[in-house]
């Protein structure tokens, strides 16, 4: 709930005006203001947001806001057509390929993860391979959808305060993850960097367990505004050690000493307005 102006709440009141012969009595004065001050008060801890939580909601509305959950959205990454519908209660990911065995069609919900070859359902995946194409399909439309995912119900944000990327100010925010909901991958952490003035998110670094472990960083190379919704394609970079803190990448790449690993390219995207 937002801060309402104290001025504009006096100014509407019926019981105030320019005129002494409409002046609040004393008795009126004991109860009316101290009544005033009370709501004002009231009316301002409603909003129990952290700095973070605030910041990361104002780059979210940054990027397309509301359109996220009123949208599907499609597009191409690596010769692999993806599905993406989420809002905060309910999500569906679903990627397409071609394979020697087949037209392969994996889909991951709110149910948990099927994958079908020519139509037909495999009964036959073990947990380990379901685990392993539900965190390929989940790392995809997690950074697709970026900023949009940090507000998960698991994501546990915090404000390290102003810092400057080349000439630019931007607030600096890390996210890590509780165990409960966090997924498998709850122990990875992640480090945003936010503009100060125009909330849009133009670097990110991370570092994770999963395969070998390791940590990166991305720049955005390329932005793509489609259906209200900005869509970014980064620079992927990585350091010479995979041992490096998370914290120290943002040094590395203003000192040109992260390598460029690959390009994170969306191609072919549409953004279907859910009826």
């Amino acid at each position: 709930m937002s801060e309402l102006n104290t001025d504009i709440l006096i100014l509407k009141s019926p019981l105030r005006n320019n005129k002494s012969n409409h002046s609040l009595s004393p008795i009126m004065k004991s109860f009316f203001y101290p009544l005033i001050l009370v709501s004002i008060v009231l009316i301002s801890s409603c909003d129990t947001r952290t700095e973070a939580e605030k910041i990361v909601d104002k780059s979210i509305e940054a990027h397309g806001g509301k359109a996220y959950q009123s949208s599907i959205i499609e597009f191409d990454f690596r010769d692999i057509h993806y599905t993406i519908y989420k809002t905060p209660e309910s999500f569906e990911y679903i990627r397409e390929f071609s394979h020697p065995s087949g037209e392969v069609k994996d889909v991951l919900n709110n149910d948990g993860f099927v994958r079908t070859v020519n139509g037909v359902e495999l009964d036959t995946l073990n947990a380990e391979w379901i685990g392993k194409y539900t965190r390929s399909v989940n790392s995809v439309a997690y950074f697709a959808f970026l900023p949009y995912g940090l507000n998960d119900r698991a994501a546990i944000k915090t404000d390290l305060g102003i810092t400057e990327m080349k000439g630019e100010e931007y607030h600096l925010i890390k996210v890590t993850f509780s165990e409960d909901g966090g997924g498998e991958d709850f122990e990875d952490e992640f480090l945003y960097w936010i503009g100060k003035d125009d909330y849009l998110m133009d670097y990110m670094a991370y570092y994770y367990l999963t395969d070998g472990g390791g940590v990166r960083m991305r720049s955005v190379m390329k932005v793509n505004e489609v259906g209200g919704i900005r869509f970014q394609d980064y620079l992927n970079l990585k350091p010479e050690s995979e041992q490096t803190p998370v914290e120290d990448m943002q040094e590395l790449y203003l000192n040109g000493k992260l390598e460029v690993l690959s390009e994170i390219i969306l191609e072919n995207i549409e953004v279907r307005k859910l009826e």
